[in-house]
């Protein structure tokens, strides 16, 4: 059997098993969702009306129908650009202009992602336009959708593109050991980023005003101070203008680190509860959890560069999918199409470490604030946000980042007492 045959193989036996497993815990939580949503669960009865559990229910089933819908798409999407050829059609229409390799490479990659954002485009507008807007979540304009869809096809091409030609060039010109210069710079991109992000590129999305002077600042100010952080400045983000959804964040670091609270956020809350859900965002600092994420991030991408580096020299990869003419641009394509069905099974190893994570935020809010405002603000952000009271278990240990709202709850309760 040849490498190419394998690779066929083992990715076949991957999509089935993913199928298999994603049908399988959608089943079981759209099955828990419907059989708990005529009934508050008892923890929640006193804060949260049957009206409002209802329509996070149902919110939760039409986002997992939704995902069906979508996922099915991007299966097809991806079927056509591998074993249907459109990759190696495109590749060949691009040969017939006088590109050079650079410029060939750079217009392959640029084509691939423009195609596929047109093509994934009404999906996206029925997900904003139908499905927030029918459970009162959208405030976006279709002006401000189109807009935003621009400024991110600009950075896309102002930043995107001289990145995506110096890594085409090294692993042109730096031999063998090219993906470890590439991940360098890699690296080196996603930090910059990172740092950038609060001032040059967020500011181009939404408006960012500072948090006016009153209680709320000054519970915030006398929190940061007990707690020994130095920030950037407490900022306020007009999430109003696309939804109603609310949340709060930290964002870059070093001196460009910054606390946003959307203003959605202030208006549900009271400055205690405001205070609990910083000292959460807080307990991530002080436990090191974003300097971790981004380690373990910058870890997971050197194994893919050095697995990117075998394969570049393996030519039965660019046949197994009908490519006529190897390149590297087209390596970088079928890795990026590839390797999701394969790092499938890394997503519930990846939340679960996000739960610990959020276990102990909580129980940091729990020492320098309070574990009571800390809950009753979760509780109310979970009816705002129509966010499900009762997933299905072992769809949520797959899938969610945060702990289920009961699990969550409790917790934070026998740290309150």
């Amino acid at each position: 059997m040849t490498p190419g045959a394998i690779l066929l193989g083992l990715l076949a036996v991957a999509i089935v098993a993913n199928l298999l497993v994603e049908g399988w815990l959608d089943w079981r939580h759209s099955r828990h969702i419907l059989a708990h949503r005529a009934q508050v669960p008892p923890r929640f009865r006193d804060n949260i009306p049957l009206e409002a559990h209802r329509k996070a229910a149902d919110y939760t089933l039409a986002k997992l129908q939704f995902g069906h819908i979508s996922g099915a798409f991007e299966l097809l999407l991806f079927a056509l650009w591998t074993v249907g050829g459109g990759l190696a059609w495109l590749d060949q229409q691009l040969y017939h202009l006088p590109l050079g390799p650079l410029g060939h490479g750079i217009a392959l990659i640029l084509l691939f992602t423009i195609i596929g954002s047109v093509l994934e485009l009404p999906l996206s507008l029925y997900r904003t336009f139908r499905i927030e807007a029918r459970f009162g979540f959208n405030r976006t304009t279709l002006a401000t959708f189109f807009s935003d869809l621009l400024k991110r096809g600009a950075l896309l091409l102002l930043l995107g593109t001289p990145l995506l030609a110096l890594i085409l060039w090294l692993m042109a010109q730096a031999g063998s050991g090219w993906w470890l210069d590439a991940w360098l710079v890699w690296s080196a991109f996603s930090l910059l980023m990172l740092w950038l992000y609060p001032t040059l590129i967020a500011p181009l999305f939404n408006k960012f005003t500072p948090l006016e002077e009153g209680e709320v600042k000054a519970r915030i100010e006398a929190l940061l101070a007990r707690c020994g952080f130095a920030n950037g400045g407490l900022f306020v983000m007009d999430g109003s203008r696309r939804s109603a959804h609310g949340n709060a964040y930290f964002t870059g670091f070093g001196r460009n680190k910054r606390i946003v609270f959307f203003d959605t956020l202030l208006t549900q809350l009271s400055p205690l509860q405001i205070e609990a859900v910083l000292a959460h965002e807080l307990g991530h600092f002080k436990h090191r959890h974003i300097v971790q994420r981004i380690a373990l991030s910058l870890a997971m991408s050197l194994i893919g560069f050095a697995l990117l580096g075998w394969l570049g020299g393996q030519p039965w990869l660019f046949a197994t999918f009908g490519i006529a003419t190897p390149s590297n641009a087209m390596l970088l394509l079928l890795f990026t199409l590839l390797l999701p069905w394969f790092t499938f099974w890394l997503t519930p190893l990846m939340n679960l470490l996000s739960r610990r994570h959020e276990f102990q935020a909580d129980d940091y809010a729990a020492r320098h604030s309070s574990a009571e405002a800390l809950a009753e603000a979760l509780i109310t952000m979970y009816e705002e946000n129509a966010a499900t009271l009762t997933p299905d278990p072992l769809w949520s240990a797959w899938h969610d980042s945060h702990p289920p709202a009961p699990v969550r709850i409790d917790h934070l309760a026998r740290q309150a007492a």
